[in-house]
């Protein structure tokens, strides 16, 4: 029972990291990429290692993808979708929205 848990782990693993090459998205690729580090902190838990798998799990799938997901923030490659380049933040006010707002003073 325990090898097919460790099979289905290692395949998870190997298609999460394959994704993360053929992924479009940034944002997506980090995801997976935490999900590659989720999956080897339970092959340390099966392999009796706790005090490893939890170093793995916090920085594999926590710091890492926290850091990662900044960057990409940082960058300006935070999008989820294709037509969401260059699309502005709707809590961040543009100089054409703060035009228009001056407008309506009237």
């Amino acid at each position: 029972m325990l090898t097919w848990v460790a099979l289905v782990v290692v395949v998870l693993m190997l298609v999460s990291a394959v994704a993360v090459l053929v992924l479009e998205s940034f944002v997506a690729a980090v995801a997976a990429t935490s999900v590659v580090g989720l999956g080897l902190s339970v092959l340390y838990v099966m392999l009796q290692a706790p005090d490893v798998a939890l170093t793995e799990a916090a920085v594999g799938a926590g710091l890492s993808g926290v850091i990662l997901a900044l960057a990409l923030r940082r960058l300006g490659l935070w999008y989820l979708e294709e037509g969401d380049r260059g699309a502005a933040h709707p809590l961040v006010p543009t100089s054409r929205s703060a035009g228009q707002e001056g407008d309506n003073r009237a």
